[in-house]
């Protein structure tokens, strides 16, 4: 074999690694761009879903962002408290709920004896 055909086998190698790259980079783009594309869909999907909070009543005043940095600590210890209470009282009505729909027996310190 002449010594000019190791120099022409070398150069279809490099040439040949070198379009497999060039493809591989073109392919990992086009996905890039894809998975760009999706992202931005599924971005203008989600900020078009309503909250699931529901809005607030218009008789509640919603505290403003941050006002409990200024509030009095007495205040707002009443106020954690209130609502951990409310929160508590929600959890037994709907564990009273559950167990009535179910048939199961009620706990006596979930009954209300008011």
């Amino acid at each position: 074999m002449p010594w000019w055909s190791w120099i022409l086998i070398w150069i279809a190698l490099v040439a040949l690694s070198l379009l497999f790259y060039v493809l591989l980079g073109i392919r990992l783009f086009r996905q890039f761009m894809a998975t760009l594309k999706d992202l931005g869909a599924a971005g203008d999907r989600l900020g078009h879903l309503s909250p699931a909070v529901p809005p607030a009543q218009p008789e509640q005043a919603a505290p403003v962002q941050g006002s409990a940095v200024f509030a009095s600590p007495v205040q707002m210890r009443h106020d954690y408290h209130t609502s951990k209470s409310a929160r508590r009282e929600d959890r037994r009505q709907r564990r009273v709920q559950r167990r009535t729909d179910r048939g199961q027996r009620q706990s006596l310190g979930d009954l209300d004896f008011t």
